[in-house]
């Protein structure tokens, strides 16, 4: 049996980064570790550690799963990033991550990381549904399980808000200056949404310590693009076979990688730009383009490709007809936008399209498919709205949202059995998917899932309940040809 992964001295020198990691410490604190952080911000940090240097290693947080320090703590934190383009693998080895720390399991640990002032950054990937955000406007939702029990319990928090806030409450009594709160998850303008969550949690325990928090602590907004599928025991095996040594850490992803920041670092941070980050004073724009075409391409296609008997994204795009309706929604999606003069939506349509197309990248559609209540609204009902308003072709949206509606229905007259993955799954479970556009998008209403604009457009939800209809009768392959003829 092959050696566990956990020096370097032993790899090739062509995998292995070019600094000796010993030499560096931590300024990072990542919350929410797991392949997209490992294959994105973390191997940025890496390349930026390797031609700079500098204390910016990170120490990256799980906060229930103990999964991830299990892979990384044995290896010291060392993994294998493969990075695959149709039959071409390429292996590096990151050494950017210090070590794995689990809150469940020892959240006094967590807490004392994070106000420590070599802690100058905290980012964050944890999945939209993990931050207990308002749905509608700005703020934490009271009702949110983690919220409550952490408004509750605030001296052993758990949750992501609870988690910030204590740990600033302790740095603002030590007087040390509070660390910068970075967002990469895709949420639309999600600086000042975590901030503001971030803030109105900390107001529900010390109105003193929420104005501090608003007056001293930055929370720029990011937007960031690499797909990453969820590892498997091909990765592992594939990695292994490269550089020699077991990894159960090992990810894989594409070429491709964007990261827009607002550049609004008042402790500083790594020169992420000389890996080829991009700092703007205004990520709003990106962030839209990415999460309308990118993101809601790729959720359409999810719901659509899965319940067209197809696997893979790859798989998806080899359907004639899938394809067609991919680039159909694409470029609706661009008409919804504002014009970024760095950016011809033309051009970076194909090159999703190409993205798409990667075969080595083994992305499940059902994957995607996960956590639609939290995802669709800024993916397509706000460009849905946007369309409305503008009085430009919104069919694109509504056919997105109606394949959405079949997915969480559970209908599989024509496909294989799935589970549903969602927050709201119990909720979901309950619409009447049959009985009226009226009563369905009253229910989605009440659900918090459609803006009172949107539940007010009822020949909008006629046709989206005619196209869900005819989903749940035809085979969605049939749907998808009469869509598009």
């Amino acid at each position: 049996m092959k050696t566990r992964l956990s020096k370097l001295k032993s790899i090739t020198k062509q995998v292995r980064p070019k600094y000796n990691p010993k030499n560096i410490d931590y300024g990072i604190v990542h919350i929410g570790i797991g392949a997209f952080h490992k294959a994105h911000q973390a191997a940025i940090t890496d390349e930026v550690i390797e031609k700079n240097g500098g204390d910016w290693k990170i120490i990256g947080v799980s906060l229930r799963s103990e999964r991830a320090k299990n892979e990384l703590a044995p290896q010291n934190g060392l993994y294998t990033l493969l990075i695959k383009d149709n039959s071409n693998v390429k292996a590096k080895v990151i050494a950017s991550i210090s070590k794995v720390l689990c809150s469940a399991e020892n959240s006094e640990e967590v807490i004392e990381v994070l106000v420590s002032p070599k802690t100058k950054i905290v980012s964050l990937t944890v999945t939209e549904k993990a931050y207990g955000l308002k749905s509608k406007g700005y703020g934490c939702d009271l009702n949110h399980p983690s919220v409550s029990l952490d408004l509750d319990n605030f001296d052993q928090p758990h949750g992501v808000l609870g988690i910030l806030v204590k740990a600033l409450s302790i740095r603002m009594k030590k007087d040390i200056l509070p660390f910068t709160v970075l967002c990469c998850d895709n949420l639309p303008n999600n600086g000042k949404l975590v901030g503001e969550g971030v803030i109105d949690f900390a107001k529900n325990i010390d109105p003193v310590l929420s104005n501090w928090i608003r007056k001293n602590t930055a929370f720029p907004s990011t937007m960031v693009d690499r797909i990453t599928p969820a590892p498997t025991q091909i990765t592992l095996s594939e990695a292994k076979k490269i550089i020699g040594f077991v990894d159960l850490g090992a990810v894989e992803t594409e070429p491709f990688y964007q990261w827009i920041i607002e550049d609004n670092f008042p402790l500083g941070r790594p020169r992420w730009e000389q890996a080829g980050a991009i700092f703007t004073d205004n990520v709003l724009p990106y962030e839209k383009m990415k999460l309308r075409m990118l993101n809601g391409a790729h959720s359409m296609m999810a719901y659509t490709g899965f319940h067209s008997g197809h696997k893979y994204v790859h798989n998806v795009m080899s359907d004639e007809y899938l394809k067609v309706l991919i680039e159909r929604h694409m470029n609706a999606a661009s008409k919804t936008l504002d014009n970024i003069s760095s950016i011809d939506y033309n051009k970076y349509a194909n090159s999703l399209i190409e993205r798409f197309n990667n075969k080595a990248l083994k992305h499940e559609t059902l994957q995607i498919a996960m956590d639609g209540s939290q995802k669709i609204p800024q993916r397509i009902l706000f460009p849905l709205e946007d369309a409305l308003k503008a009085k430009i072709n919104y069919r694109p949206f509504t056919f997105a949202i109606a394949a959405w509606l079949r997915h969480i229905s559970g209908s599989t007259h024509d496909c294989d059995n799935y589970i549903i993955k969602d927050p709201l799954a119990e909720k979901l479970s309950k619409l009447k998917f049959t009985s009226n556009p009226e009563q369905l998008s009253n229910e989605l209403f009440n659900l918090g899932l459609l803006k009172p604009t949107l539940f007010k457009e009822h020949l909008v939800w006629k046709d989206i309940f005619s196209i869900l209809q005819e989903m749940l009768s035809r085979p969605m392959k049939d749907v998808i040809c009469s869509e598009i003829k």
